[in-house]
């Protein structure tokens, strides 16, 4: 396994700065349908919140808070969304990822549209991120030989 060099100065740094990269990753998610952006981006950012959290604390400790398991439901979840979305719409009378025929009780079809692709953008930021995630974690549990650590 990779020696892991405690710095007291990185550590504080990043436990003042993954909140706030945390909050621009949802932020960029949550106005991905008005503004240039959207899940993949968001998702992108979030996931490398933790990335940064696994850099700075080691993965052991950072497993505790994110284990493999909920990346896994994460990523399973944000793709059941996205493809729960377009079920939805084909059950409606509608085609896939037709957003205008979800039965949300909104009286404006702009609006409803707007909920569906924000669903949408929720379920793309939640799959990349625990993707993104799961993907570093891979990379960094094998060591130079290509042997798995742990």
């Amino acid at each position: 396994m990779i020696d892991r060099y405690e710095n007291i100065v990185i550590q504080t740094i990043c436990r003042i700065l993954i909140p706030f990269v945390q909050l621009y990753g949802l932020y960029v998610i949550m106005h991905g349908h008005y503004s240039p952006g959207g899940g993949f981006q968001g998702g992108v950012i979030l996931g490398t919140s933790f990335i940064l959290l696994m850099l700075a604390y080691g993965l052991e400790a950072s497993l505790r808070r994110l284990s493999l398991k909920a990346l896994t439901v994460f990523g399973s979840l944000g793709v059941l969304l996205y493809s729960g979305i377009g079920l939805v719409s084909l059950l409606m009378g509608g085609n896939y990822l037709d957003y205008g025929k979800l039965p949300l009780p909104i009286a404006s079809i702009a609006e409803i549209r707007a909920m569906g692709i924000l669903g949408i953008e929720i379920g793309v930021g939640i799959s990349v991120m625990a993707i993104m995630t799961t993907i570093f974690l891979a990379i960094a549990s094998y060591d130079t030989a290509g042997e798995k650590n742990g």
